[in-house]
């Protein structure tokens, strides 16, 4: 089976960038939708990113982090692996 495009695959002790973006969102009450237009990206691309199947570019993440008025350390996180 090849989750290569949909779901990440990590090995164990590596590092994995998790958010706070769902919540985030939910206080500035604005959809999906609403953050992508903010940063140019499609609503797929933020769903991706909240569900952690996608890790942002710098640049998006410092895009995403500026709509939320927030350092960047704020909203994403590095994690070890399970």
């Amino acid at each position: 089976m090849d989750y290569s495009s949909s779901h990440p695959i990590f090995k164990q002790g590596e590092l994995i960038m998790k958010n706070n973006i769902r919540v985030e969102r939910a206080i500035k009450n604005i959809t999906q939708g609403e953050l992508a237009e903010q940063v140019n990206v499609s609503r797929q691309t933020i769903n991706s990113i909240e569900s952690n199947r996608y890790v942002p570019s710098t640049i998006l993440a410092l895009k995403i982090a500026h709509v939320f008025g927030k350092p960047l350390e704020e909203i994403f996180a590095l994690e070890d692996g399970d």
